[in-house]
């Protein structure tokens, strides 16, 4: 049995938080540390692709984000139940660290590792600071930051480790590219959990507007509601282009470095993966994403020249199709886009934040 120090992470709400979380968590248990997840409900509905010795300990938050009064006035108890629930399991195996990756989920635990006086430390993915991790940031021992520059409250410096990748696109790092040209070629295009419909209404239109060399020899992998996905792909039917249409795609690194080009909302986990494997990509910011920080996110490869961004306010089929056509009918320019999207890649973030970790847990022995 595994006695090594222990790493409480807390995460959870979207797989923004917990791609990264669970990157860390590989990472600490090569390094023979014990993990345990932290995490509410929804939260607990990601972890499917952490390693099975990662202990899933669910407790209760809330949002004010979401629901009527009554519910509102509910998410303060919800959150305490949780807090005091976490401090328990924590007094019972004491964490070295508690490490918080963002979303409401994260509060309980984040909350009773500060009652016990543990060291802690955030890490945000997007170039604003969410809401759980500006409140948290200036009370922690460490801020890591995986897009750069992130906006810091004032008195407050955070460290630029990059956002950490999960072993299965790490294995893509760089993988070779092949050009568009006259042979068959892919389109991946996902969305997020916020942000699938527009791009699942759009693709298919914009596909039918291609030129007939580029939509013979094109196929897309489409990621859409599940509500959508019987829309989506008559469109798609009807616009003549193979597709694959599917609420979720389980080997996404795998489909991404097979691709010519990705389309995309520019969360940052996705804007890591993109950069990680380096591919072409024409990424469309989450027009209602707090504080606009998709746009944030989407900065580094766009002025690196490895991304076209259209804003949301001026995504048309037309458009769309515009620039999918400019990317797919140059080899030399996507071949450069990708190029230039390796170099925006942090492929040190896991063990950058792992290190973070350990200088943490050595301070918090001396004290």
């Amino acid at each position: 049995m595994n006695d090594g120090p222990l790493l409480v992470i807390a995460a959870g709400g979207t797989g923004g938080h917990m791609f990264p979380a669970q990157a860390l968590a590989e990472e600490m248990l090569r390094r023979g540390w014990r993990v345990k997840l932290s995490t509410d409900p929804r939260g607990a509905r990601y972890t499917g692709g952490f390693p099975h010795t990662v202990e899933i300990e669910v407790v209760k938050s809330g949002t004010f984000a979401r629901g009527g009064l009554a519910a509102k006035l509910r998410v303060p108890f919800s959150i305490l139940k949780g807090a005091v629930s976490a401090w328990f399991s924590m007094r019972r195996d004491r964490p070295a660290v508690v490490a918080g990756f963002g979303g409401y989920p994260a509060i309980p635990a984040m909350l009773a590792g500060g009652w016990l006086k543990l060291p802690r430390m955030i890490h945000e993915q997007n170039g604003v600071l969410g809401r759980v991790n500006k409140k948290f940031a200036p009370k922690m021992d460490a801020v890591a930051c995986g897009t750069w520059p992130t906006a810091m409250p004032e008195g407050v410096q955070g460290i630029h480790t990059g956002n950490p990748v999960r072993l299965s696109v790490m294995e893509k790092h760089s993988a070779a590219y092949i050009t568009p040209g006259d042979w068959p070629m892919s389109i991946l295009a996902i969305g997020g959990s916020q942000g699938a419909k527009i791009l699942s209404d759009m693709m298919p239109q914009a596909a039918a507007l291609l030129p007939d060399n580029i939509k013979a020899q094109v196929r897309v992998f489409q990621q859409a509601r599940e509500d959508d996905t019987v829309a989506c792909e008559e469109a798609y039917a009807q616009a003549g282009v193979h597709a694959e249409v599917s609420p979720f795609f389980r080997d996404v690194p795998r489909l991404m470095s097979e691709a010519q080009l990705v389309v995309s909302r520019s969360g940052a986990s996705s804007v890591a993966d993109i950069a990680t494997i380096g591919r072409p990509s024409i990424l469309v910011p989450l027009a209602i994403a707090m504080d606009d920080h998709q746009n944030a996110n989407a900065r580094g490869l766009a002025s690196a020249g490895g991304a076209i961004v259209i804003p949301e306010s001026e995504l048309t089929p037309q458009s769309l199709a515009k620039c999918i056509e400019t990317v797919l009918s140059d080899a030399e320019g996507a071949e450069q886009m990708a190029h230039a999207a390796l170099t925006q890649a942090k492929p040190d973030a896991t063990e950058q934040l792992a290190n973070m970790v350990e200088e943490l847990a050595a301070k918090g022995r001396v004290q």
